[in-house]
Formats: C-alpha cells, sequence, structure tokens
C-alpha cells in the first residue's frame, strides 16, 4: 500500500498524459495529485520520506514552471535533478555528516560494516546520477510518449536492477544469506520511491 501511494501522483500523470496526449494536463493532474498526496500524509500524521519531500517540492516548482511558461522542459527535467539531489544527499551526508543513509534505512536488515555500507553508498551515488543521465538523453532523443513510458517504467526498473546488483554484491560478499536476499528485497522495495 505504501509503495502504491508512493507513486500514485506518476501514476496520475502518466494515465492523465495517454489519455489526453497532452503534457499540460498531465502535469495539473501531477501537481494536484502530489498536492493531495501530502496533504494526506500529514492529516494522517504519516512520516514524509525525504525523497516525497523533494519530489513535491521540485513537482510544484518545475511543473508551475512547465504550466505558466508552456514549455514540458521542466517537467521533462524533473525525474533528473530528483535522481541528482538523492545522489547528492546520499554522498553529502557520508562526507560531511558521517552519515550512512542507507545504513540507516537497511541495517536492521543487514549487518555489515560501513567500508561496505560506504561502497553501497558510491554504488547508488553512481547510478542515481546515472539515471539522470539517461533520462535527459531520453529527453532530447525521443518522443514526449517515450519519455512517459521510461519515466513510469524506465526509471523504476533500473532501480530495481540497482537493488539486484547490491543484493547480488551482498551475498558475494557474505554479508547475507540467499533466504535473506529476498526478504532485504521486498524491504528495499517498499522503502524506494522515484519521481
Amino acid at each position: 500500500m505504501q509503495q502504491f501511494l508512493e507513486h500514485l501522483a506518476v501514476i496520475a500523470f502518466v494515465i492523465v498524459f495517454f489519455w489526453t496526449r497532452d503534457v499540460f494536463a498531465a502535469t495539473t493532474v501531477l501537481l494536484v495529485a502530489i498536492t493531495a498526496q501530502v496533504a494526506f500524509y500529514k492529516l494522517t500524521g504519516r512520516p514524509l520520506s525525504n525523497v516525497l519531500k523533494i519530489t513535491f517540492w521540485l513537482s510544484l516548482i518545475l511543473g508551475g514552471l512547465t504550466l505558466v511558461l508552456r514549455d514540458e522542459t521542466f517537467i521533462q527535467w524533473k525525474p533528473s535533478i530528483v535522481s541528482w539531489a538523492m545522489a547528492l544527499a546520499l554522498v553529502g551526508a557520508m562526507w560531511f555528516a558521517k552519515l550512512l543513509v542507507l545504513k540507516k534505512m537497511l541495517g536492521s536488515a543487514i549487518a555489515t560494516e560501513d567500508v561496505v555500507w560506504r561502497k553501497l553508498t558510491y554504488g547508488w551515488t553512481l547510478g542515481l546520477t546515472a539515471n539522470g543521465f539517461i533520462n535527459l538523453w531520453v529527453v532530447y532523443n525521443y518522443s514526449m510518449e517515450t519519455w512517459v513510458t521510461f519515466k513510469f517504467i524506465g526509471l523504476i526498473g533500473l532501480q530495481l536492477l540497482y537493488v539486484v546488483i547490491m543484493m547480488v554484491y551482498l551475498l558475494r560478499i557474505g554479508a547475507i544469506r540467499e533466504d535473506d536476499a529476498v526478504s532485504t528485497t521486498q524491504s528495499n522495495n517498499e522503502k524506494s520511491t522515484e519521481a
């Protein structure tokens, strides 16, 4: 249920886009849906994830610019900026606050040394950075329909690929056992989000 709620605004964007073929109508629905989502979380006392906070503010700013200036480029850049912001948050927290965000998120499921958490942080930082550049490559080389499909399916697929790579790495170094990998993957999928 949590996973569905986290992606509700994006799902609404995709449905409206393919129904109307109008990126501005889809952007309007995205802004309404993400605002309603944040309001729902606030009213029910549920905590807002940092990813949802970043996505909310960037959606308002870039979606607003898309609508005011009638230029879809702003909303197309949003997934790249969200990915880069998450990458900066991961590596910045590690370098400057000495905080291993992945360890904080997954440490109860995976017991391993800080050196492994640092390697995982660099791996996710690299992956998220790549996501941003791949998104822009799709934006500037393919149609709006292809980009919307990529935004919904491709970016989620890339994140699942990174989870698989992380699990294989943790299995190979003995940080988790094979039966633990299934439950950890399920836990990570419940915690992951996109924008």
